[in-house]
C-alpha cells in the first residue's frame, strides 16, 4: 500500500500533498515520504507486524503521516470518533487490543485510564514526558532514516490487514471491518478512474472536510488523491463558511461530502454568492441516497459544478457505484453504475433468485474492494459474507435499464405499514423539498392495528410557522394513503453520524422517552 501510494515519487515529489486549510502549512510529497518513513521507524522498536494501533484524532496534516507509517510495518491502524466518550473508546479498545494509541494532547483525559503507550500528534518542539512520546521527536527528523526503504521494514503483502475502521455492519451492532492492503490500493483506483479519463496526468485539488478516521475521508480522499499525485487540502471539520472560504483561497476543484452538506448548500444560496467558488468542478455525495429534487436545487448553487451520486460501504472500502460526472443524465437520483471490478446482484430474499431491472431487492456486491472479514467474529462474516464472495450489503435497491444503481433504504430500517414497505429515505426525500423545513429524519414505529407507521422529526427554518397538520397535508397530498406521516415531531437537529447518517435508534429513543 505504500509502496503503491509512493510509486511516482521521482515526478511527484516536489508538488504539494497536504495543505493545512486553517495555518496554510504544506507539506510535499517528497516530505511526506520521509515523515511516514521515519515515523515507521520509531515505531519498529516497539511495534511488531500485525499489532494494532488506535489513532484517535481530529483531521491534521499528521493524521495521514501516523496511519501510513503504521501500515508501512505491517501493523495494523484502527480508528476512532475524537467525539466518542471515554467508554466508547473503552470499548473499541476491549475489541481490538492495540499495543499503542496515535492521539492529541486535548483527548489524553479520554485514553489516560487505559495505561498503554502514547504518541502525541504533535508539531511543537514540548520534550515528550513520562505520559507520553511527541511525534515531532522523530517525524522531521534529517538522518539518514529519510533514506529508509520498505526493504527496512517486515515484508507487507497485498492480503495482509492494513485497517480495522468499525462499522454498525450490514446489520446489528458495531463491529470491526478488516480491510486489507489490497482493498485500500483497489478502491483507490477505482474511485480516481474518471479523473484519469477526464484530465489526464493533469492533477486536482481535493478538499478533505471528510473526517479521516471514515472510511470515505480515509480512502476515497485521502488515500486515493494523494495515490494519484492530487493535492489534498485538509478541514479539521466541516463548517460551511470557512469551507467556501477554503475553496475559494485554494482553488479547490474537487469536495466529496455526506448529504447534509448537500442538502444545506442546497438552501443557502445567498451564503455561496458571497465566496468565488468557479474553480470547483466536482461535488461527490454518498453515505445516504439523496434526492433528484435536492440535487437539482444544488446544481442551481453551483451551475458550473458537477454534481453527482456514490455509493459504498465500510465493507467495501467505500466503493461500489458512482456517477459519471461528465454524463448528461446526471441529478437521476441513481447512484451510478458500477466501479470497475465491481460486481453487483439484486437479490429476490424470498427466492434467493437474481432479479432484472427496476425490481426491487437486496443489493450484493463482490469484487477486490470487499473486506476481509468482521474483526474476531466469523459468525458475522459468514452472515454477511457468503461462500461464493457476495457481500450482503443489507440494503434495498434496483437497477434501472441503463445499468445505474438506485439506492431506496436500508431493508432493516424499512417501515412495514399493513404488509406494505414504506421507505424513510423517499418520505424525507420530499420533505427537504419543502421551503420551509432544514431537515428531517423518518422512523417507522409500533402500531397495533398496522404493525408500523412513519412519523417525521422536523426542523424548521428560523422564520417558520409550519405545524404539523400542514407538514402531513404536505406530504399527503404526494404519496399512497399507506406512506402518509401519522405525527410530526419538531425538533432543533436531527442527530446524525460522522458520516452524515440518520441515527434512527437515537431518535425513537427520544420519541419513547417523552411518552
Amino acid at each position: 500500500m505504500i509502496q503503491y501510494l509512493f510509486r511516482n515519487l521521482p515526478s511527484i515529489s516536489h508538488l504539494t500533498a497536504l495543505v493545512d486549510a486553517e495555518t496554510g502549512h504544506t507539506t510535499t510529497f517528497s516530505v511526506l515520504r520521509t515523515q511516514v518513513l521515519n515515523f515507521s521507524k520509531a515505531l519498529l522498536d516497539n511495534i511488531s507486524k500485525n499489532d494494532v494501533i488506535l489513532i484517535i484524532s481530529p483531521n491534521s496534516l499528521l493524521f495521514p503521516v501516523a496511519l501510513f507509517a503504521v501500515v508501512a510495518i505491517g501493523a495494523i491502524a484502527t480508528t476512532a470518533n475524537p467525539l466518542y466518550t471515554t467508554a466508547e473508546i473503552s470499548k473499541q479498545v476491549k475489541d481490538s487490543d492495540p499495543k499503542l494509541i496515535i492521539t492529541i494532547p486535548p483527548l489524553y483525559d479520554k485514553i489516560k485510564h487505559l495505561n498503554l503507550p502514547c504518541i502525541m500528534l504533535t508539531n511543537s518542539m514540548t520534550p515528550s514526558n513520562s505520559k507520553w512520546y511527541n511525534s515531532s521527536d522523530f517525524i522531521n527528523k534529517t538522518s539518514s532514516n529519510a533514506l529508509l526503504s520498505h526493504l527496512d521494514f517486515p515484508p507487507v503483502h497485498q492480503d495482509d490487514p492494513a485497517a480495522i475502521l468499525y462499522s454498525s455492519g450490514t446489520t446489528g451492532t458495531s463491529k470491526g471491518v478488516v480491510l486489507s492492503h489490497k482493498n485500500f490500493i483497489a478502491t483507490s483506483m477505482m474511485v480516481t478512474s474518471d479523473q484519469d479519463h477526464a484530465y489526464g496526468e493533469a492533477k486536482n485539488v481535493f478538499l478533505c472536510f471528510l473526517p479521516m478516521f471514515h472510511i470515505s475521508g480515509l480512502v476515497a480522499v485521502l488515500f486515493a488523491q494523494l495515490q494519484r499525485g492530487n493535492k489534498v487540502v485538509v478541514m479539521p471539520r466541516y463548517e460551511m463558511e470557512k469551507m467556501l472560504r477554503t475553496i475559494e483561497k485554494y482553488k479547490v476543484s474537487h469536495f466529496y461530502a455526506a448529504p447534509p452538506v448537500i442538502v444545506g448548500l442546497a438552501k443557502n444560496h445567498e451564503v455561496v454568492k458571497k465566496y468565488d467558488v468557479s474553480s470547483l468542478r466536482e461535488i461527490g455525495s454518498g453515505a445516504a441516497p439523496l434526492g433528484k429534487d435536492v440535487l437539482e436545487e444544488c446544481a442551481k448553487v453551483f451551475p458550473q459544478t458537477a454534481l453527482y451520486q456514490g455509493y459504498g460501504l465500510t465493507e467495501t472500502c467505500g466503493a461500489v457505484t458512482l456517477e459519471n460526472a461528465a454524463a448528461s443524465s446526471q441529478h437521476s437520483g441513481s447512484t451510478g453504475m458500477l466501479d470497475p471490478g465491481v460486481e453487483a446482484r439484486i437479490m429476490d430474499l424470498e427466492t434467493m433468485q437474481p432479479l432484472p431491472p427496476l425490481q426491487k431487492g437486496e443489493i450484493w456486491v463482490r469484487g477486490p474492494n470487499v473486506m476481509l472479514g468482521y474483526f474476531k467474529n466469523e459468525k458475522a462474516t459468514k452472515e454477511t459474507i457468503d461462500d461464493e464472495g457476495w457481500l450482503h450489503t443489507g440494503d434495498l435497491g434496483y437497477f434501472d435499464n441503463e445499468g445505474r444503481l438506485h439506492v431506496v433504504d436500508r431493508l432493516k430500517e424499512l417501515i412495514k405499514y399493513k404488509g406494505f414497505q414504506v421507505a424513510p429515505a423517499e418520505l424525507e426525500e420530499l420533505l427537504l423539498t419543502h421551503p420551509e423545513i432544514k431537515d428531517a429524519a423518518v422512523i417507522g414505529l409500533s402500531d397495533v392495528d398496522a404493525g408500523e407507521v412513519p412519523i417525521a422529526f422536523v426542523v424548521r427554518s428560523s422564520y417558520s410557522s409550519l405545524t404539523e397538520v400542514e407538514i402531513k397535508d404536505f406530504i399527503a397530498k404526494q404519496v399512497a394513503p399507506y406512506k402518509r406521516l401519522r405525527k410530526v415531531i419538531f425538533s432543533e437537529e436531527i442527530p446524525k453520524s460522522a458520516a452524515g447518517k440518520i441515527l434512527r435508534r437515537e431518535l425513537r429513543q427520544r420519541f419513547l422517552s417523552k411518552l
